[in-house]
Order: C-alpha cells, then structure tokens, then sequence
C-alpha cells in the first residue's frame, strides 16, 4: 500500500534546517540586525529537536508495519537505507574539512576544531556517543551521530510495540511520559535548556524525542478524519509555545510539546499547509545538504571573505546564505541523492541472491 505523501512536512524540515544556518552565523551578523530578530535566531538550535521528532514520525510512517511484520528480518534492509541515507554526503563533507585544514596547514596555520586522532569517530558517525570531550570537525554532524543511535534502536523498538492496537489514552499517555522523562533528565542535571551539555545530553534528547515522533506518528494514522483534532492540536502547540515564551516552564518541557503538537496539526492538515508548496517542498527536499554543509562552508567563507567575524555586511551574510542554497543544490543532486540510489540498488542486488527476499518499503510518505 501507498503511504500518503505529506509534503508539508517535507517542507517543514526545509525551514527548519534553515532556522539552523542563521542560528550559526548569527553572531556574524550581531551587529547589523535587530536585537529582536537575533533573539530568535539564536534559539534555532531548537530546529534538531523538530528534526528529531519529525524523524520518528517519517520512520513510523514509513518503516514500522514492515518491520512489524518481518521482524528482525527487516532490519538490515532498514539499517542500509538509512546509511544510504545519511553516511556518503556526511562522509564528502568530513573530505572537504580534511582538505581544508590540511591546505591551512600547508600555511603555517593550524585551526582548532579538528582534531585528526577523532576523525574516525566522525568517519563512523559514533562522535556523539560518548567518546569525544568537545564539537568538532563538522559541528551540526552531531545529530546525525544521534541519529544514527535511533536507527540502530527503532528495530527493537517496533519489536516491543505498534502503537497503533493502544488506546487513544495511552498514545496521549505515552507521549505525555516521553516529554516529561526528556524534562526530568534535563532537570536532574540541572539544565534548563535543550541545547545544555550536546556531547553528554544530546543522544538522550534525540532518543526520547524520536520516540515521541512515533507515538506522534501513531495519532495522526487514528485522527486523519477527525474534525477536533487539527484545531486541538494546533491550539496544543500554540498555547505551549506561548507559555514558554512568557516563561511559564522551562524549554526543556513546552518545546517538545509545542513541536510535537505542530507536527501533528500540519500532519492533519496537510492539504491546506503552504509548506507542500514547491518551493518550501524543494527547500526540504535538500535540507539535509543545506544542515550538513553549511557550517563548513561558513568556516571556509569567513577565511576567504569576511573581515570581522563580529561584524559582517548584511550584504556578506546575504551572499553566503546565497552560496549555501547553491551549495545545496549541488550536493543533494550530485552527491547525496547518486549516492543514496546506489547504494540501496546494491542492497536490492544483493537480496535478490539471498534465499529469502523482502518486498522493497513502500513510497514513503515524507522523503526520509
């Protein structure tokens, strides 16, 4: 069977990626921008914690009742896709910081940030992990190191539930306890904020909230015809957002709410959403290129072009956001999407030799 195709969420992940890039050349630009304006770029490191969740949504929709219905069988095949998925294009851009440090080096410079002896964590995407004491090489990279976590994991967690035989109740109930056992971490470490401590936080931030994606997933399947669920969920995330903007709770709690109740009301109303239109739907289509390359390119950028890393031209900083939708472009098109193909066309070959096969996944219904 078909997934339906929600676009807008596709999109979603478009703006979100870009919420990341002006939150990283923010300080660039400090400056020569409203106070306001860079008060909310600062917060886009708040766009992973929507990529997180949007992401157990996508793989629930897309994988679960394969892997429910084949069991461990299925995973491997899920396993590579996901590779496919996400390690070529993470793996050009590590080649990309290597040659440009060694070109700087060749200089008689020597940049921190990139340390060669924790390379081949970042090579295996294990940096996140536990065994790095700092953000290097390829910053943003490190949720996909999470990520990486979440797939090896959501086999097992397919195995132990389908959310879809519980009861409404416990949906809400299960999603309720993974937003308060994200909070309760953070609290017991005295942490307010979502973005606290990434290297000792940050996979069990993306662990919880993927798996709040999945029941998120699961609700949309049971409310897809009600009438009072887009506005609940809608006036959910809207009343979230609000308390934590005027400081009711912490991030930590209204955050993953507010984007988990967002998520759920664009789901449901998909066909009024102007993020499936095609420009936004383009935008999320190469999103991926845009999260993973721009931090690097931004590096790069600033060694060739800009004078004061405190102060940059409005026209400097329009420039390279410019460079990094181009960039984007050429990477999804020429790396990522060649790369991806490829590599799960071996994956088909070398099924079809093995003694049982499994039919291929279904379109998915947000590209994933």
């Amino acid at each position: 069977m078909t997934k339906p195709e929600l676009k807008g969420l596709t999109g979603l992940r478009g703006v979100a990626a870009w919420f990341v890039v002006l939150y990283h050349i923010r300080k660039a630009l400090g400056r020569n921008i409203p106070a306001g304006t860079l008060a909310v770029f600062a917060k886009g490191y708040l766009a992973v914690d929507l990529f997180f969740i949007l992401s157990g949504f996508v793989m629930w929709l897309n994988y679960a009742e394969r892997l429910h219905a084949d069991g461990i069988a299925a995973a491997p095949r899920f396993l590579l896709r996901r590779i496919a998925r996400i390690w070529p294009l993470h793996l050009v851009m590590l080649g990309f910081a290597a040659a440009l440090v060694l070109a700087l080096n060749a200089t008689g410079r020597y940049p921190s940030g990139f340390p060669w002896h924790e390379l081949p964590l970042h090579i295996l995407l294990l940096q996140n992990w536990g065994f790095t004491r700092a953000l290097t090489w390829n910053d943003p990279a490190w949720s996909i190191s999470c990520e990486l976590a979440a797939y090896l994991i959501f086999p097992i967690l397919c195995g132990l539930v389908v959310w879809e035989r519980y009861r409404t109740a416990t949906l809400l109930g299960a999603g309720a306890a993974l937003v308060l056992a994200l909070w309760a971490f953070f609290a017991s470490h005295g942490a307010a904020l979502l973005g606290a401590d990434i290297l000792h936080y940050g996979l069990v931030r993306c662990l919880l909230e993927f798996a709040t994606g999945t029941v998120v997933c699961a609700l949309w399947k049971r409310w897809r015809s009600a009438a009072f669920a887009t506005p609940l969920a809608l006036g959910t995330a809207a009343i979230a957002g609000l308390a934590w903007s005027a400081g009711l709770a912490p991030e930590t709690a209204l955050v993953p709410l507010a984007f988990a109740s967002l998520l759920l009301g664009l789901a449901l109303a998909e066909a009024a959403n102007p993020l499936r239109l095609a420009p936004f739907h383009y935008l999320g289509e190469i999103s991926y290129a845009t999260y993973l390359s721009h931090y690097l390119l931004f590096f790069a950028f600033k060694l060739a072009v800009v004078r004061d890393a405190h102060a940059m031209p409005l026209w400097q900083g329009g420039l390279f956001l410019a460079l990094t939708l181009a960039a984007s472009v050429a990477l999804y098109h020429g790396v990522e999407r060649p790369a991806q193909k490829a590599i799960n066309r071996l994956g088909r070959k070398t099924a079809s030799r093995s003694p049982r096969t499994t039919r291929s996944p279904a379109k998915a219904g947000v590209q994933s």
